[in-house]
């Protein structure tokens, strides 16, 4: 019989946990999110970081900029939303409208305000295998693992997508934790047929149904990153009626690694600001 993966669960009792810390600490954090035209998957995660964001105890801050917003004009307000004191934490929500360099308006970010572990010196940090934080969707597939005792060292892993918030910082931490990880795309040769050999498939390609039960091995964990929405509806990648009829362990779209993955975005928040606050005490 299939377990499903409840991440709103785990997340709740995380977030419980951060307002108690937050509330002793006696801290006062504000996530400021940098939010670019628009997109109704990003609207969704935002309306989540703000509710979630409420429950740790932490301050919200939207910062909207308009679609045809050029290059310099977003790097100088978000240089000047880095330069206020009161936004301990900055998240740019991504996508970016494509005429946009990511990677550069990413690097705008000061590493100890980047929860999100983007910026090239916190991904490289992690990619090293000495991070200040985790990625947050690596965090919340970890959360997931081990509340469920699933083993990572020594299985075979499908990673579907290699993008930069998911496919690339989960395949890093996979192979580090002794998985043996293969990953492909939409258009990997014989998809299917190497997904099956997997034992723990994970998806964040974006592309809906795209990850079938006649893919996925018995007894496998399935764990579903990807986010579409569809008929004003949040998808994921995962055809869920099939593959629950083969799997062991399913992490659904929606309720399982979303709202994981914002709790431990401000669980970075919250332990990157502290660590910060008592080195700058330490050093006074």
């Amino acid at each position: 019989m299939i377990q499903i993966l409840d991440g709103k669960r785990i997340a709740e009792r995380l977030l419980k946990k951060l307002a108690k810390e937050v509330k002793k600490r006696g801290l006062k954090l504000t996530l400021a999110v940098v939010f670019v035209g628009k997109n109704e998957v990003s609207q969704k995660y935002l309306v989540q970081k703000r509710k979630a964001s409420e429950k740790a105890g932490l301050g919200f801050r939207v910062y909207d900029f308009p679609g045809h917003i050029g290059q310099r004009e977003l790097a100088e307000g978000i240089q000047k939303i880095a330069l206020d004191r009161n936004n301990s934490g900055i998240v740019v929500q991504l996508p970016l409208p494509k005429k946009l360099a990511v990677d550069k308006i990413l690097n705008l970010l000061p590493s100890t305000k980047d929860p999100d572990c983007l910026t090239l010196v916190n991904f490289e940090l992690f990619r090293q295998g000495n991070p200040l934080v985790l990625p947050p969707v690596v965090g919340a597939v970890k959360e997931l693992l081990a509340e469920y005792r699933i083993k990572v060292a020594n299985k075979s892993a499908f990673v579907v997508g290699a993008g930069q918030l998911v496919g690339l910082p989960v395949s890093i931490w996979l192979r580090r934790e002794g998985a043996r990880v293969l990953v492909g795309d939409k258009k990997t040769k014989n998809l299917a047929g190497l997904v099956r050999k997997a034992d723990i498939v994970i998806s964040g390609a974006g592309c809906p149904g795209l990850v079938k039960g006649s893919m996925i091995k018995r007894g496998a964990a399935v764990i579903d990153c990807g986010t579409s929405v569809e008929n004003s509806q949040t998808v994921g990648d995962i055809e869920t009626e099939s593959v629950t009829k083969k799997a062991s362990f399913l992490a659904p779209v929606p309720g399982g690694v979303g709202p994981l993955a914002v709790a431990c975005l401000l669980e970075n928040l919250v332990r990157s600001r502290a660590s910060h606050k008592k080195n700058a005490e330490g050093g006074s």
